[in-house]
């Protein structure tokens, strides 16, 4: 029987008989394969165009999400609470520097709503990751993308100037290291702003990737919170503990600002499985440990086969990277649909460059054995 079979009804009757006993169909579950681990679908196609942990959740996670479906019927309220506690010790910070997100990007989008005004200015890089500038759009704020560096940082003296300039408050945005490049910008440039800007510049910095990260030059903007309001780091269960779809983020903030992020919080917004599995994966003390090492072999297959190609790529800080490629973007994408992979979107303007995101090494070895045969081909 194949997995839809045993899912339709193997499973069921199983189900059915370990009703009350969550350990049991947990157990259940993992002998049964239904917990997919990897970026391969169940049409073999390998799904390297987002930036997910292939890793899945964390054996507890699991087991905590089949543990609660009991109480899915429930509001999220009660599970909420020993969600937001244990991240504070996590995170080492009070209850009340948290808002809860459902994902990251949910967290900047409260952000952009509640230091929006008539006069404001947005500045970002550009390319960076798109939900920011457009969340902004139904509101009355100036946006003004600001090129990368030719090191691929943050123009933090350009940015500077255009927020200083207008003489109004800004929103600056900070992904870093910035999806889609995957660079960093140092932390000693960004702090020296911080230090001196306004409390009317509110930093929004997005540390999605911070876990990732063994720059020396990186560190977390988390200092500032308690000295400086205008400071919001925003983090997410998305990438390191493999969470994308259960969509559970957290912005970390001065506690008047959390409460004005409050104010443009959606209700409810985590939901029960999401708060048990996070608890859960917080309780795993390898998990970090985990996901950086898969996340390293699959960045090491990738450099050595850019390098075998002669194919140049930034040094990246993430779970994906940018490499050139020779030849029309579009033509590449669909090249590597057909070798059934996935590989990322076009990020304007650097059309001339690929994101790919890592999976397990064996579905990076996969991408790297069609990169090859486009460059037999005569492709890139």
């Amino acid at each position: 029987m194949d997995r839809r079979g045993f899912v339709s009804s193997g499973m069921v009757a199983g189900l059915a008989g370990l009703t009350g006993s969550s350990g049991a169909v947990a157990s259940l579950l993992e002998r049964s394969g239904v917990w997919r681990i990897g970026k391969t679908l169940a049409d073999g196609t390998v799904r390297l165009s987002s930036n997910e942990n292939p890793l899945g959740l964390a054996h507890g996670a699991r087991q905590a999400v089949v543990e609660h479906l009991v109480d899915a019927n429930r509001y999220p309220g009660d599970w909420r609470r020993p969600l937001v506690e244990a991240l504070a010790g996590h995170v080492g910070v009070d209850v009340d520097n948290l808002v809860m997100g459902a994902g990251s990007t949910e967290v900047l989008q409260m952000a952009v709503q509640a230091f929006s005004g008539p006069r404001a200015t947005m500045v970002i890089a550009e390319p960076t990751f798109e939900d920011v500038p457009r969340y902004q759009r139904p509101f009355a704020y100036d946006l003004v993308s600001v090129p990368l560096t030719s090191g691929m940082a943050h123009d933090i003296g350009r940015m500077r100037e255009v927020a200083e300039s207008a003489g109004r408050p800004a929103v600056v945005y900070f992904c870093n290291p910035n999806n889609p490049t995957g660079t960093v910008t140092p932390s000693a440039d960004i702090d020296a702003w911080i230090a001196d800007a306004p409390e009317t510049t509110c930093f929004l910095m997005d540390e999605a990737y911070y876990e990732y990260v063994d720059d020396p030059s990186y560190w977390s903007a988390l200092k500032w919170i308690e000295s400086k309001p205008n400071v919001i780091v925003v983090r997410t269960f998305s990438k390191i503990f493999g969470m994308a779809g259960m969509r559970l983020g957290y912005g970390i903030a001065h506690p008047a600002t959390a409460r004005r992020l409050s104010d443009f919080i959606s209700a409810n917004n985590t939901n029960v499985l999401a708060c048990a599995a996070g608890v859960a994966s917080l309780q795993d003390d390898a998990l970090v440990a985990r996901s950086v090492s898969v996340n390293t072999e699959a960045k090491e297959i990738a450099q050595q086969t850019l390098d075998g190609l002669g194919l140049e790529y930034l040094p990246t800080q993430t779970n994906f990277m940018m490499h050139r490629i020779h030849g029309d973007l579009g033509n590449y994408i669909e090249r590597m649909r057909q070798s059934g992979i996935r590989v990322g979107r076009p990020f304007p303007p650097m059309l001339a460059w690929n994101r790919v995101s890592f999976g397990l090494p064996e579905e990076m070895d996969r991408w790297a054995e069609a990169l090859r045969s486009m460059r037999t081909m005569g492709m890139i």
